[in-house]
């Protein structure tokens, strides 16, 4: 089922005016351009894999699910591409790619990924199922850290690289290696969402108390903190259990798992987190989406207690409505969130459509 775009921007105005007046500082008001999708898939884009010393069309398949950061008056988006359109899902090999744009929309791509697998000491977790979805901040000193995920169609991990020009980038690897002694270097880990703040029309990594700060997970949402923005411990609850600091409503659009988008805002009001919200499918399912639908939701914490959440947004702020958000190699409908910028007084937001495309919605400031 899609949601009507009348309806849905009806829903939004009457949202939008309900939280103004509560005073918390939900991002609404969304609009998705004309030019949608922003980006697809080219088989012209040539690359020499180091692993298999082949020439692969890296980005035949699908691009999908990306980051962005403005630098130097210009918006770079770094995006998931996928190569082998044969392979089923979750069975193709991932490069991020880098494009830029002077206008948050018309994007340029770079001929070849700058993030890939190789032949290094990373390779036992990023090979063969490549380097997946990633989000990017800067920080004060203008380093730019990106997390994604290592795939080596085993155990999904977080890990992390590093670059200053963001075409070159140094990785780290997982995480969560050494936290704890590497209790949860084999865990399941996704979706890194830094904790950043507006400053200078930038989106900048916050320290809070001395660290840097990070909402991750997919089922559920749990808060790390990290020194550097390299290495991070994951938070623990009383029972040295991962904190579950944000989960599902069942029989509503997240029922199923919440899983962090962009990175996250530090207000006057709390933490502003964007995630993704995934329906249920069956049982405890939400009736407002379709079925296994992936819609963006929005939920806020204390910014003086990162793991106590304040509210949560009751309604998605933007869901798959457009004929390419529910086609593609995930028909139920995706508008999965993971890059959020604020350019020339505007609010970019860019999201991967069906594990397809790129698409973007935009809103004044």
């Amino acid at each position: 089922m899609m949601v009507h775009f009348m309806r849905f921007a009806m829903l939004l105005l009457a949202i939008s005016t309900v939280q103004a007046q509560e005073g918390a500082p939900w991002l609404l008001g969304f609009e998705k351009p004309a030019q949608n999708p922003i980006m697809r898939a080219d088989s012209s884009y040539v690359f020499q894999d180091p692993i298999t010393n082949a020439s692969v069309h890296w980005q035949k398949a699908d691009v999908f699910n990306p980051a962005a950061i403005v630098r130097n008056d210009t918006v770079f988006m770094l995006f998931r591409a996928e190569d082998n359109p044969a392979a089923a899902l979750g069975g193709r090999t991932s490069r991020i790619g880098l494009a830029y744009s002077t206008d948050g929309i018309h994007f340029t791509k770079e001929p070849e990924p700058v993030l890939y697998p190789d032949k290094d000491a990373f390779r036992q977790w990023d090979s063969p199922g490549g380097i997946e979805d990633p989000r990017v901040v800067e920080t004060e000193e203008g380093t730019y850290i990106m997390l994604y995920t290592s795939w080596n169609k085993d155990v999904a991990r977080l890990s992390s690289a590093t670059s200053r020009d963001l075409r070159h980038w140094e990785k780290h690897g997982p995480v969560f290696r050494e936290a704890y002694n590497g209790k949860y270097l084999d865990i399941w880990s996704k979706s890194g969402s830094v904790v950043t703040i507006l400053k200078d029309g930038r989106l900048i990594a916050k320290k809070i108390n001395g660290r840097y700060l990070m909402y991750w997970g997919e089922l559920f949402v749990n808060l790390a903190t990290s020194s550097d923005g390299i290495r991070w411990e994951p938070m623990l609850d009383t029972d040295g259990e991962l904190l579950q600091v944000f989960t599902p409503t069942l029989r509503d659009f997240d029922s199923h798992l919440v899983e962090p988008g962009p990175p996250a805002l530090y207000t006057d009001q709390g933490i502003l987190l964007l995630y993704n919200g995934k329906n249920l499918s069956g049982e405890g399912a939400g009736t407002q989406v379709a079925e296994g639908t992936y819609c963006g939701g929005q939920v806020l914490f204390d910014k003086e207690d990162p793991a106590r959440m304040l509210a949560r947004l009751e309604e998605p702020f933007i869901c798959p409505d457009l004929p390419h958000e529910v086609t593609g190699q995930y028909k139920a409908g995706t508008t999965f969130i993971e890059g959020l910028v604020y350019y020339k007084g505007q609010w970019f937001l860019y999201y991967g459509t069906a594990d397809s495309m790129v698409g973007v919605a935009v809103k004044g400031s």
